[in-house]
């Protein structure tokens, strides 16, 4: 299963734009929960492979984005149709909370 990339702020815009379902992991290295949200990341990239793009922003690296969408938790998952939010989870979740989010939007 390959790990889900880290995006910087200057690449954000762009996948906004190339990608119809885009999710982002907002995350930190030191957030306990978000180590346990990292492999249900990786699941949903493999799982929606070709449907969905799955990537993750470190909010320490990236303040500009987080503080666009006013990330003030983590972890927290955005997901993205057609360039715009359609859907929020903060915390820790089950996965088919996650897949549920990704599925009405597809």
């Amino acid at each position: 299963m390959s790990t889900v990339a880290y995006i910087q702020d200057n690449e954000f815009e762009q996948l906004l734009k190339d990608e119809s379902i885009l999710v982002i992991d907002f995350t930190a290295t030191w957030c306990g929960p978000c180590k346990q949200v990292s492999p249900m990341m990786d699941k949903l990239a493999t799982d929606y492979d070709g449907r969905a793009k799955v990537t993750k922003v470190d909010v320490d690296k990236n303040k500009g984005i987080a503080k666009q969408f006013g990330i003030r938790s983590i972890p927290a998952v955005l997901v993205f149709k057609s360039g715009e939010l359609v859907e929020t989870l903060v915390g820790m979740s089950p996965y088919e909370k996650f897949t549920s989010a990704v599925d009405k939007h597809l």
